[in-house]
């Protein structure tokens, strides 16, 4: 007879561990074993995912997470949800905290959320805070409005000593923001609103989506842009595979980068294509991501991976603003990509902005975003690097002579656009600088904390984007596809400047076409 089994007591590093064994493929079985614990307890943990990696997203030490053992809840778990989602958002903007701050904000959050009894924001109950959620320390000083550069050269000194350290060459460093774009935004005679298309004689409709880019220190390894929008399936995506789309598409119901996204992100995208690149450069499988206190990244603890190998390490909030690299040029070169080629298509399609803009799908935009990101080349991301690690220019012998997308090039296109070709320099600068604000993560008011503490929710519709693109279905069948391919065949040689790759590549798109008719005829 067996003896009765140990009872083991799971850290939530231990936890978190189980999770990502458990999204690799491992059993429930073969985990029980290996931790000595039941089936069941596994079962619980999958089940309690989200729950266990919200918590540790929200804890700012390793080592406490290495020794807690329990997500132990607030007496009062409401005021415990609306305190963090406000703390988190203090944090990623800089603002300072302190604790008599957090004191008086939680009194405030009591009273809003209609609790009933006493409550005294003592330094009891601040340390108690800290203790559930990992938060090693509250205070913030207000560095970043004054621009402190003394603090940016205390991080960058001891950034450079981190990597000396570990041995990291720039193609190993990385960096990913966020930031939300509105895409179907264009300029208007008169002016631009924000977040909405201006074109005379149609309804404004707001359409804006969320850009994460991703590149290391030498600008030579771009990842796929990283795009949040609100549908799972967009209506224009039609028979599209999210997987053969130009970018890494992921929905969520406000179209924000969300923690969840995130850590998939890094674990099933960001690791691999970094371990991908690193061998194929011959350099060890080694990185780390440098990013910003978002309140969508996810803890240092959660974005690591199974080697440890490749971490996430974060800016000071006090210095993230001035410093970033993606904030120093990188994204605003993006997005004048992408509205100077939205612009270019207008002009060679010979339309109207009004039909345009109707024509204008999601599907359109993230191939034309995707495009734009290509375009931003390897100078543009390397210098962005320069205050954090001003020895990538000599290494690297990069020239920096560059040709921007200026205001200049996209008034001469506007000239020759129909409609648009009196609009001032003013406004093409405030369409150009029309979402360069915008932030990656949702922001939230306090009433919309409140309604978030309390479990109220957006009722959205995750299909609002289905229901905005009414574009109307069409059944295309085999006999006309092949009459456009013959067509697009005889027209193209015709012209006598064709090369014979791509003359291959139709002809071998109408030998499908032909076959899948065959297949098509012999089955009727």
């Amino acid at each position: 007879m067996s003896g009765k089994r140990k009872r083991v007591v799971l850290t939530i590093k231990d936890k978190l561990d189980i999770i990502k064994k458990l999204e690799d493929g491992d059993s429930s079985k073969q985990l029980a074993v290996i931790y000595g614990i039941g089936e069941t307890t596994v079962r619980d943990i999958r089940k309690n995912k989200e729950k266990i990696i919200t918590y540790a997203s929200s804890s700012d030490s390793t080592s406490l997470l290495a020794k807690r053992k329990s997500m132990k809840p607030s007496m009062y778990e409401e005021l415990d949800r609306a305190m963090l989602e406000w703390f988190n958002q203090q944090r990623a903007k800089g603002n300072p905290i302190s604790g008599p701050i957090c004191a008086k904000r939680a009194e405030f959050f009591f009273y809003a959320l209609g609790m009933d009894g006493d409550f005294n924001p003592s330094a009891g109950w601040l340390t108690r805070f800290k203790q559930r959620h990992s938060i090693s320390e509250v205070n913030i000083r207000n560095e970043r409005l004054n621009g402190d550069e003394t603090a940016v050269e205390y991080f960058c000194n001891k950034f450079r000593d981190f990597i000396e350290r570990e041995n990291l060459q720039p193609e190993q460093i990385y960096n990913a923001d966020e930031t939300g774009l509105f895409w179907k935004c264009l300029p208007s005679r008169t002016s631009v609103i924000k977040g909405k298309c201006t074109v005379p004689g149609h309804k404004s409709i707001e359409e804006r989506i969320t850009i994460m880019c991703c590149a290391n220190a030498t600008g030579l390894h771009k990842l796929k842009l990283c795009v949040v929008g609100k549908a799972k399936k967009p209506r224009s995506f039609k028979s599209t595979d999210t997987l053969n789309l130009p970018v890494s598409y992921f929905s969520q119901k406000g179209a924000w980068m969300d923690l969840s996204i995130f850590r998939q992100w890094f674990n099933k995208i960001f690791v691999p294509q970094v371990r991908e690149y690193l061998r194929s450069k011959g350099l060890q499988e080694k990185a780390v991501l440098l990013l910003d206190n978002s309140p969508t990244h996810p803890n240092e603890n959660v974005l690591r991976s199974d080697d440890g190998q490749i971490f996430a390490k974060y800016l000071p909030p006090n210095v993230a603003s001035l410093i970033q690299p993606s904030d120093q040029g990188v994204i605003a070169m993006m997005k004048r990509n992408y509205r100077a080629g939205l612009l270019q298509n207008n002009l060679e399609e010979g339309n109207d902005l009004k039909s345009f803009w109707k024509k204008l799908t999601l599907l359109d935009a993230l191939y034309e975003i995707a495009m734009a990101w290509n375009l931003v080349k390897p100078v543009t991301i390397s210098r962005a690097w320069k205050k954090i690690l001003p020895m990538i220019e000599e290494k690297e012998g990069l020239d920096f002579d560059e040709e921007d997308i200026s205001v200049a090039t996209v008034a001469t296109i506007l000239r020759h656009t129909k409609g648009l070709e009196n609009v001032t320099i003013e406004n093409i600068e405030k369409w150009l600088e029309v979402d360069s604000t915008e932030p990656g993560y949702e922001i939230l008011t306090d009433s919309e904390i409140i309604r978030r503490a309390q479990g109220q929710t957006d009722e959205s519709s995750e299909n609002e984007e289905e229901e905005i693109e009414l574009i109307p279905e069409k059944h295309i069948n085999h006999a006309a596809a092949l009459q456009w391919t013959e067509n697009l065949l005889d027209y193209l040689e015709q012209q006598g400047d064709m090369i014979l790759p791509d003359r291959l590549v139709i002809r071998k798109l109408r030998a499908t076409i032909r076959n899948k008719q065959k297949m098509t005829n012999s089955s009727q």
